[in-house]
């Protein structure tokens, strides 16, 4: 049985994750609350106007719960002329494909117009990623009747957004692919630890019911997060290539082309960690620094004209580990799939 607060919210213990950019569609988090399971609408790169018409899509599509994820706003860079001299280096990329790059401005995602968006018509899930909001913020969301989750990588921030009053975590492990939810941007992009063990290792410090994400393809992956201590599990890459995600075509076909043979973690399209198939773009650039969104809104230009060119080598082709077993089925067949219990 899936335990409270999740256990009305689901009668599959699947959760489709919030894939920033395009892939995860209102329709592919409809599709997902149809089949009994949990899809989160990316509200990240989105406007609170955006944000609320893809709540409607949703809601006028689907009977079922779903969530809404939000990107917590970190700090500037400390050093602005590290990140000028980065996004220097990459005007010949842009070039290439006919794009000027953007000025490395830093942003916070329109973080308080989405939070009152959503606290003046709550969604019946609301996660976070990129760090642990205010108590204060949970506390609202809680009185408002939205069940609040937190994306965490580590048992020390697992620790830290139980006490804030997470309803529920959603631990993410080395092998997830796109952003790593980390709460801070420092140190070297590596791997940190991977999904099993880490689940394991929050579960020895928190009672709050885990979601468990990163890698997880099928059904035995998930009944291994589920034995390890996860109450669900959270997948992306698994839905990148289904007729429902918004993933580019170009994005989609990578991976499943023998072209790209591995993942990695690079800070090189956005000044963050993020896990994606390696390509001319991550091998030229191994020196991003740590500068995010500047460095994402600096990109975003020449990897939207590398998009219309079907230039994969200056596209992020974001993928975590698994991605060789993604498959071009529809989302309910994917969500069936992926259940240990059917």
């Amino acid at each position: 049985m899936i335990p409270d607060p999740l256990g009305p919210l689901l009668s599959r213990p699947v959760v489709v994750a919030p894939m920033a950019g395009g892939p995860t569609t209102p329709a592919l988090v409809a599709v997902a609350a149809g089949a009994g399971a949990l899809g989160f609408l990316a509200a990240g790169y989105q406007t609170a106007d955006a944000m609320r018409a893809a709540i409607a899509s949703v809601r006028a599509a689907a009977a079922g719960p779903f969530g809404v994820n939000l990107f917590v706003p970190g700090s500037p860079a400390a050093d602005p002329a590290v990140t000028a001299r980065y996004v220097s280096s990459l005007r010949a990329d842009a070039s290439r494909v006919g794009a000027v790059l953007a000025e490395p401005a830093w942003d916070d995602d329109g973080w308080t117009a989405k939070l009152d968006t959503l606290l003046t018509d709550p969604p019946p899930v609301v996660s976070f990623t990129f760090g642990c909001p205010d108590a204060g913020v949970l506390s609202d969301f809680r009185r408002a009747g939205s069940v609040t989750v937190v994306t965490v990588t580590s048992p020390a921030e697992a620790q830290q957004a139980a006490t804030a009053g997470a309803a529920c975590l959603c631990v993410q492990g080395a092998e997830a692919g796109a952003h790593q939810g980390t709460f801070g941007n420092e140190g070297p992009a590596t791997a940190g630890t991977a999904l099993l063990a880490l689940v394991a290792q929050v579960a020895r410090v928190t009672d709050v019911p885990l979601i468990a994400a990163g890698g997880i393809m099928t059904a035995a992956g998930a009944a291994a997060a589920l034995a390890a201590g996860a109450a669900a599990v959270q997948c992306g890459t698994a839905f990148l290539r289904c007729p429902e995600s918004g993933a580019h075509p170009v994005h989609k076909a990578a991976l499943a082309s023998g072209r790209f043979t591995g993942t990695t973690l690079t800070r090189a399209f956005s000044g963050r960690p993020a896990r994606g198939l390696v390509n001319q773009f991550i091998r030229d650039h191994p020196d991003a620094p740590a500068a995010y969104p500047q460095v994402n809104n600096a990109t975003r230009p020449l990897r939207a004209a590398a998009a219309r060119q079907g230039d994969a080598d200056r596209m992020s082709l974001w993928a975590g580990t698994g991605y060789r077993q993604a498959t071009d089925r529809s989302a309910a067949e994917i969500i069936d799939r992926l259940d240990p219990g059917r």
